[in-house]
């Protein structure tokens, strides 16, 4: 599919990746549409560091994906959808679980079922590296088991299930993407990178939950380039498809290069309160890549290291919008 021209919804549009996709999509001249959360503030969350010119061409609808009839009012009139708004922090969900089942699986429900009465061309729905759990080998391939080791990943199985339902019992052309651990500007406090980058700058010492677990960490512009890939691929219809570097470092690695990237001497300092229960820590996350190179052609284009440098350059020229002392669950 040629996306030039087409009319194209990003629901979850001003969060971190969604904001990154809407940019890139219509810097290619799609006809872009997002859906944001509704807010009293008029607050479009990261579309707000948009060029001015760019948010120009931008139609921007204020709702719910949880209410059925924003969703399909939205969809009315769009040719493909990529599916991104959700509650993504685990922490936070093990205080307010049902509010994942609520924007999670019956958001997503809305979308799809709208999707397929208005006969949309294609539907990427959103998933995580987090529906893997902790692995049982290494990288992780699509076929890897999915378990649910905190209320946030339970509730995105159920959304990629629900994703798999409606392309087997009714032929809806959707893909479900499934990234690993993003990074890059614009990223919330609630994500590792960005906190002890926040952390670093203002601070000696930083706060960290625990050390030891794996990530596989992959640039935004790159996922961004797997969203559209696997819009534009044909082939990708009815399949799940990760989408990560395939290099793996610890959290302590991680803090390490930031720490050599900003020239300090900064201290760790393990804090209780950001450690995931025993069973709901998932220890190591690889992605095996090998679909995403062989049917879309996806590679990464930006390095670990040079995206890092990205990022630590836009949380120092936004430290101040920052609340560092304040643990973002």
């Amino acid at each position: 599919m040629n996306l030039n021209g087409k009319n194209v919804l990003i629901t979850g549009g001003g969060g971190f990746i969604g904001s990154h996709l809407a940019e890139k999509l219509l810097k290619l001249g799609n006809n872009v549409t997002v859906i944001i959360r509704y807010n009293s503030r008029n607050d479009w969350g990261n579309l707000e560091y948009l060029d001015k010119e760019v948010l120009n061409n931008l139609n921007v609808i204020a709702g719910n994906i949880e209410d059925p009839y924003c969703v399909q009012k939205a969809i009315s009139k769009q040719d493909v959808v990529f599916h991104l708004a959700a509650l993504i922090g685990i922490p936070y969900s093990y205080v307010a679980p049902l509010n994942y089942v609520k924007t999670n699986i019956e958001g997503t429900i809305n979308i799809l079922d709208s999707c397929l009465k208005n006969n949309v061309e294609k539907v990427v729905h959103t998933s995580t590296s987090e529906t893997y759990g902790t692995a049982l080998y290494t990288p992780i391939d699509e076929k890897h088991p999915l378990q649910g080791q905190s209320p946030y990943s339970a509730s995105k199985i159920a959304a990629d299930k629900l994703a798999e339902s409606y392309f087997l019992s009714f032929d809806l052309p959707v893909t479900t993407i499934r990234p690993f651990n993003t990074f890059g500007p614009r990223q919330s406090l609630r994500a590792v990178i960005p906190t002890i980058i926040s952390q670093a700058l203002k601070h000696d010492s930083v706060k960290l939950g625990s050390l030891s677990p794996v990530r596989d960490m992959n640039y935004v512009v790159n996922t961004v380039n797997g969203f559209i890939k696997i819009a534009e691929c044909e082939h990708s219809t009815g399949k799940v498809i990760n989408i990560g570097s395939g290099k793996a470092l610890t959290i302590g690695d991680i803090a390490n290069k930031i720490f050599n990237i900003l020239g300090k001497d900064v201290s760790i300092i393990e804090d209780d309160s950001r450690i995931r229960p025993e069973k709901s820590e998932v220890l190591k996350l690889i992605c095996d890549n090998t679909l995403a190179k062989e049917l879309l052609n996806w590679q990464e284009e930006i390095s670990f290291d040079e995206g890092l440098k990205y990022t630590v350059e836009f949380v120092k020229n936004n430290l101040d919008k920052l609340k560092t002392d304040i643990y973002n669950v």
